[in-house]
């Protein structure tokens, strides 16, 4: 008995405890009017910012997003700071070395096919990439089809007078092909760096390796003066020189030894003097050799009979760190430096290329004074040919061209980054450096700012631009690049 009235208030209780509890409930509900709708997730609104990018897999190669770049809006990103303020020097261009390998490629292609590659590259405007500056071999470079100057004789023969002089070799597919990049591009900027002076004027009689005569300094000078005269004849005007490509490596072929006191005694007792009495403007550019010598410009600059004939020097980085450079501006405030020769690898990977390429040259030569970034050279074949007997076996043009079919390489999208939108006469302006983000930013002639980074690090990486006109908020890939215009 007593037990079946435990179990009759154990179950009253419980069923109190139950109808309470929902009608306790159903008062603490609010109405549908009390309950606040969860807000929709915020959406970027896209930024007015032409932005082109490569991908390290090749599945984008300097194309235009038409997504990817947004207005700032608060976060905790890396910025790249901009300020157009603070300039440094003013560009002349970007582009590649036309070699004779690379003329003999293009001419022998048909006209059609070589008007529309040439348009490409040298245009400026709609899809074309607008190379600005080339850098051509006065006489043979390592990648012609064969060694020679524009005064070769039979051994023991000198002709001091010059009167054999000729670019007639020139003629056959460099100054053809020169000449219709000038119908596309009249501004095109020019510079002419001999790998050798003619054998009979050299210690060893040689076209690879050993030194100017001393005999022959004044008849060399002249020499340069004959060449910049008859390419004028032409309508090529060589806008600058440089003095001996790669003084410091007489092993290439062709190629010659020019140490510090000769280089600087060539220039101030004759080939300065020959172009000041010839009337010649075109600029006397030193060195011409890797980044670990700069010695060798500053102690040719440091000599004042020499320094006045010279509008700066120039570099390679096949030695050395891009970062030196800048010790021979600092050296030298007062002259120009410019970036003329790197070669990519055919046995190189296309990221590996491009993400050196861009962080040490675009960004880095750039960021260190460079007027000028060329990449070596403008066109092989498939069996990366033509090179000399001693020349370049493994050098990858930035055109890969067989008869009428051209394929683009990692060079081409190298320089299309910077030469599109980096017009010459542009001026490279401040930004602060990430080791994860290189970066290097413009204000071109029009007004308009230009900022190229790449993605340098292992994971995908967002991050913003703070620039006057419109800050913007976007991310790279992997071993990416991104051009960013306003």
């Amino acid at each position: 008995m007593k037990t079946t009235n435990l179990k009759f208030i154990k179950k009253g209780i419980f069923t109190f405890a139950l109808i309470g509890s929902i009608f306790g409930c159903q008062s603490c509900q609010k109405s549908d009017d009390d309950v606040k709708p969860i807000p929709p997730p915020t959406v970027p609104e896209p930024a007015n910012v032409r932005f082109y990018l490569t991908k390290a897999d090749q599945s984008q190669l300097f194309k235009v997003q038409e997504t990817g770049v947004f207005k700032y809006t608060e976060n905790s990103n890396f910025s790249i700071s901009v300020n157009a303020n603070q300039t440094y020097q003013e560009m002349d261009g970007f582009g590649y070395t036309l070699t004779g390998g690379s003329a003999l490629h293009l001419n022998t292609m048909s006209s059609s096919n070589r008007a529309q590659i040439l348009n490409d590259l040298f245009k400026w405007d709609g899809n074309s990439i607008g190379v600005s500056y080339l850098r051509i071999s006065v006489g043979a470079s390592d990648l012609d089809t064969a060694p020679f100057s524009y005064n070769d004789l039979p051994s023991g023969e000198t002709d001091i007078n010059l009167t054999k002089f000729s670019i007639a070799k020139d003629k056959e597919n460099l100054i053809p092909v020169l000449k219709e990049i000038l119908t596309i591009n009249p501004n095109i900027k020019i510079m002419g760096s001999p790998w050798s002076p003619p054998a009979w004027m050299k210690t060893n009689q040689n076209s690879k390796g050993g030194s100017l005569k001393l005999e022959y300094y004044e008849t060399y000078a002249q020499y340069f003066v004959k060449y910049i005269q008859a390419m004028a004849s032409e309508g090529i005007a060589i806008d600058a020189i440089t003095v001996q490509n790669e003084p410091l490596h007489p092993g290439n072929n062709p190629s010659l030894l020019m140490e510090v006191p000769d280089q600087a005694n060539f220039v101030k007792n004759h080939l300065g003097p020959a172009f000041s009495s010839n009337g010649i403007n075109t600029k006397i550019i030193i060195y011409d050799h890797n980044a670990d010598r700069t010695d060798y410009p500053i102690s040719v600059l440091n000599d004042p009979d020499a320094n006045q004939y010279i509008d700066g020097s120039a570099f390679h980085l096949y030695a050395g760190s891009i970062d030196k450079l800048s010790l021979v501006h600092n050296a030298h405030p007062d002259k120009n430096l410019y970036f003329t020769e790197q070669w990519v690898g055919a046995n190189e990977q296309f990221q590996d290329n491009l993400k050196w390429h861009i962080r040490e040259l675009i960004v880095g030569a750039s960021r260190n004074w460079c007027k000028t970034v060329l990449e070596w050279n403008l066109a092989a074949n498939s069996s990366l040919q033509p090179h000399t007997d001693g020349g370049c076996t493994e050098c990858l043009g930035a055109l890969t061209i067989d008869g009428n079919t051209v394929k683009k390489n990692v060079a081409y999208y190298i320089i299309a980054h910077a030469a599109k939108y980096v017009r010459p006469g542009s001026m490279r302006i401040e930004s602060n450096y990430s080791s994860d983000l290189p970066n290097v930013a413009f204000k071109t002639p029009e007004g308009k700012t230009v900022v190229i980074v790449l993605n340098n690090s292992d994971t995908k990486k967002s991050f913003n631009i703070n620039v006057p006109q419109e800050p913007i908020s976007t991310s790279l890939e992997a071993g990416a690049v991104g051009t960013f215009v306003w």
